[in-house]
């Protein structure tokens, strides 16, 4: 009796003891897994773990896919040479990423539309003609676009040109685009200088810059000048320029020559210069180039023919530059009232009439014997074109 109660002690607190040698084969009883909670198999949690896994799954792609735009966005493009885009007034970001792909500027236009968008911010990208350097970054293009700094191209006005002349040459220059202005612009309203422009600038707009131009600077030239110039008005000041101009074209001259027709003026003496010949006959158009001035052109009496008008013509003869304009407002200070060429592309100047008449006296030798030298030269390169081949 004792020994069953301790059998049934055993029992209840270690391992069966088998009984029999059959018992002793059967294997011990596995114990039960524990069961599930049932916040566990709640469907909330679930969803939630779902959610979570879900997050950082799309978190792992979406760096991914951030590292890769990028490295593609601040990567070298795949250009192989420097190339001119041209990005039009008014194009969208979609459009201007579409052109940059299809000419093969940039690999891939979502990736620099994205990229853009986040580097622009408020801003946009500025119309014109850029220079895009072999393998730029789509960042690279972004922040040029951004600046604005388009390719420039100049448009040069001569100093002395007239405005039908200058209007040629716009009408020629194949980078602007539009017409000119049906009405010219009055004589002597364009300043001569280097315009800088980018592609898509129209024709009248360089107009208007040019015309503007000339306002600012003779309203600083005028400011500037001598209070003793015979000079009444601004226009009167840009008209003897145009005269200056024609005379010479030399920079160290114009402030002498200026100083004659001052001089002439004060003293009531008429200008007497060809160019106003030339304008008063043939006008903006100028004179062709084969065709010299005759006696008679000089005692025709046009309104711009200073041998027969006293003080000015009634308008410039061409557009003067900033230094003749400056020349005659500021004259150099001589009693010289008279000029003539003297064979070196300069001119020979003279206080009596005198003087001047010997110096023209020496003008007409020298263009003689120029003359003559230029005539024989031409007769010994003829009879070296008629001389038998081979002696």
């Amino acid at each position: 009796m004792f020994g069953r109660a301790g059998d049934k002690k055993n029992a209840a607190s270690g391992p069966i003891v088998p009984v029999s040698p059959s018992q002793a084969l059967k294997p011990e009883r596995a114990p039960q897994p524990p069961k599930r909670s049932r916040r566990a198999r709640n469907q909330v949690v679930v969803f939630l773990n779902f959610v979570l896994s879900l997050i950082i799954f799309v978190a792992i792609v979406g760096v991914g896919v951030f590292w890769y735009g990028m490295t593609e966005f601040e990567g070298p493009g795949p250009l192989d040479r420097t190339s001119a885009f041209m990005v039009r007034d008014g194009a969208g970001l979609n459009q201007i990423a579409a052109g940059l792909e299809r000419q093969g500027i940039i690999a891939n236009q979502r990736i620099f539309s994205l990229g853009a968008k986040g580097m622009l911010g408020d801003d946009t990208l500025k119309a014109g003609e850029y220079e895009i350097k072999a393998h730029a970054s789509m960042r690279d293009i972004v922040a040029l676009m951004q600046s604005g700094k388009s390719i420039l191209h100049s448009f040069t006005v001569p100093e002395g040109q007239t405005v039908y002349q200058v209007f040629e040459r716009l009408r020629s220059a194949e980078m602007l685009e539009g017409d000119l202005p049906e009405e010219l612009p009055p004589e002597g309203a364009l300043l001569p200088e280097t315009y800088k422009y980018s592609r898509g600038t129209t024709r009248a707009e360089i107009v208007d810059q040019m015309v503007k131009a000339q306002t600012r600077a003779l309203a600083g030239v005028w400011s500037r000048r001598d209070p003793d110039l015979p000079l009444e008005t601004p226009e009167e000041l840009v008209i003897l320029a145009s005269i200056v101009e024609k005379e010479t074209a030399r920079a160290d001259e114009r402030p002498r020559v200026a100083g004659v027709f001052i001089n002439r003026l004060k003293k009531g003496m008429r200008l007497q210069s060809d160019p106003t010949i030339i304008y008063g006959i043939f006008g903006g158009a100028g004179k062709p180039a084969d065709r010299p001035i005759y006696r008679s052109d000089i005692d025709n009496p046009t309104p711009y023919n200073t041998y027969t008008i006293n003080g000015l013509p009634p308008t410039p003869i061409a557009n003067p530059g900033r230094e003749a304009m400056e020349a005659v407002a500021n004259p150099s200070r001589t009693k010289d009232l008279y000029f003539v060429a003297d064979g070196t592309g300069g001119h020979a100047f003279a206080e009596t009439l005198d003087e001047h008449n010997t110096n023209v006296a020496r003008w007409r030798r020298l263009e003689a014997e120029q003359q003559k030298a230029a005539e024989a030269a031409a007769a010994e390169a003829a009879a070296s074109q008629d001389k038998p081949a081979g002696n």
